[in-house]
């Protein structure tokens, strides 16, 4: 076809000739195809009329194929506000890719009041809300899930609750939980749960938790965006991750697992999310809702180079070594820790330092360090026999081991020294996690509660290093910091008024 005249007049003239209205037309400059869409009602018809306009041509190789696509819709964009105004395209079409719809023909005339799209059917429900949401037309809508209402998991849909409607009417942003699920069950609603009954939904409409269906109902046909947010601290969920960013599903999630696993799966699902521009967000993993990842990751962006990282990570072990005096058992700062929501769900993940550990892979993984597990050098608090039992038996047996630690807490103090549990990460020296005495007067030992304290030592930040600190447990604070991620992702899918 290329530099051939009158192709064009030939087709439509056919189609013409026929009484076949078309209602969009497409061509590249390269001249190499036509692409134009008619009723669908007229696809048989229309391919006939063009292998018969185009026979001779068809026979000897000069037109390669006529091709039929159906099951497809146009959209548009119009209006006289369209003309000279730069970046409608790039919104629009930016908006549908955003949403994962793939664009098969475009159409635009010269007075720039129209931009139309053939996509297919199936998407058209969805593209249509995207766009909308896009030029402001009406809610911008993420279909959401949510595994693990337990503490955070709670707490963080009673705060979006209280915030749903403000967020819909001061910045057009529709946060619809569709789906919550636990370890065994799991419960799904149409078009969103009223968060302030979903405890009462919980335990009347549960059914078996089945994590494909869970998945294919977040990630709605009729819904532009989608995103699971991952309260447990499950393994079991975190492997999952790689499949659900595959289909388009965004995850926010304060579970460690995922990102602090095998070096081969961290590099897996971080190329996972930029072949199929997905997000993984994941700042509460590290500090609650405290800046202590994206800090790290400003440092690093901006060219700085980070020589060490050290600090308290865990407002768990914050909190029982700021607590324990001497006069309180440490085994009952231990239950009352766990009561209050400041510790996992069995303490040990705490207590081993592991927790602590995957925080600072974390960490070294963002600052360009591959560490695993095994390169962490970590001291167990769990006492020697523990590991093993259920956590209720671990609790009951836990103050057997009441000396042992009395014994440190009071050498420690004839020294003038505190007891503080540390981590420190360094290019040279690696990574450790342990039980430390620190004088009194160390930044380490003035700290309030669950407190997370983190120290970056970098060529900018040298002499006097940066600190960030504040509360870094607790279900509220947590919680808010998945809140925050949501935000922050949905500022990334588009903009809200």
């Amino acid at each position: 076809m290329i530099g051939v005249p009158g192709t064009a007049d030939r087709l439509f003239g056919a189609l013409r000739a026929t009484n076949i209205s078309v209602i969009l037309i497409s061509q590249a400059s390269s001249e190499h195809s036509i692409c134009f869409a008619v009723p669908a009602r007229h696809a048989s018809r229309v391919e006939q009329v063009v292998r018969q306009a185009f026979s001779m041509e068809l026979q000897q190789g000069q037109i390669q194929s006529v091709d039929v696509q159906g099951d497809c819709s146009i959209i548009a964009v119009v209006g006289d506000g369209m003309a000279g105004l730069p970046g409608v395209a790039a919104k629009f079409f930016g908006t549908l890719g955003n949403a994962g719809i793939s664009v098969r023909a475009i159409a635009q005339g010269s007075s720039e009041r129209n931009i139309s799209a053939v996509i297919d059917k199936r998407d058209v429900t969805r593209a249509l809300r995207a766009a909308h949401s896009g030029f402001y037309l009406s809610a911008k809508t993420i279909s959401l899930g949510l595994i693990g209402p337990g503490n955070v998991g709670a707490t963080l849909l009673d705060q979006i609750g209280e915030q749903a409607d403000r967020l819909r009417r001061d910045f057009g942003l529709d946060l619809r939980i569709r789906a919550i699920a636990t370890s065994t069950r799991m419960y799904l609603a149409e078009r969103a749960i009223d968060l302030s009954q979903w405890r009462e939904l919980m335990k009347d409409g549960l059914q078996p938790l089945d994590w494909a269906v869970f998945a294919r109902h977040v990630k709605a046909d009729h819904l532009p965006q989608a995103a699971i947010l991952d309260c447990s601290a499950s393994q079991d969920v975190a492997n999952r991750y790689i499949d659900w960013i595959r289909s388009g599903i965004h995850v926010v999630t304060p579970n460690k697992k995922a990102h602090s696993g095998s070096l081969a799966a961290y590099d897996e699902l971080l190329a996972e999310c930029r072949r199929y521009h997905t997000h993984f967000l994941y700042e509460t993993t590290v500090g609650a809702a405290l800046p202590v990842i994206g800090t790290l990751r400003d440092l690093n962006q901006t060219g700085d180079e980070i020589l060490s990282i050290e600090g308290i990570l865990s407002g768990t072990l914050a909190y029982l070594f700021n607590v324990f005096d001497g006069k309180q058992p440490f085994s009952a700062i231990v239950c009352e820790a766990r009561e209050k929501g400041y510790t996992e769900p069995d303490p040990r993940d705490d207590l081993s330092g592991m927790d602590f550990a995957r925080k600072l892979i974390i960490l070294g993984r963002e600052m360009g360090m591959r560490l695993e597990m095994k390169d962490v050098r970590v001291e167990s608090l769990v006492p020697p026999g523990l590991d093993t039992l259920t956590v209720e038996s671990f609790l009951e047996r836990l103050p057997e081991f009441d000396a042992a630690m009395l014994a440190r807490w009071q050498a420690a103090r004839k020294d003038g020294k505190v007891l503080r549990y540390v981590g420190r990460l360094n290019r040279q020296e690696g990574a450790t996690v342990r039980l430390e005495a620190l004088a009194a007067d160390h930044p380490f030992a003035h700290m309030n509660l669950t407190d997370n304290i983190v120290r970056y030592e970098s060529q900018r930040y040298s002499a006097n290093p940066l600190v960030v600190q504040g509360p870094g447990a607790g279900p509220e604070v947590t919680a808010a910091g998945v809140f925050a991620d949501l935000l922050r992702l949905a500022s990334y899918l588009g903009p809200s008024r």
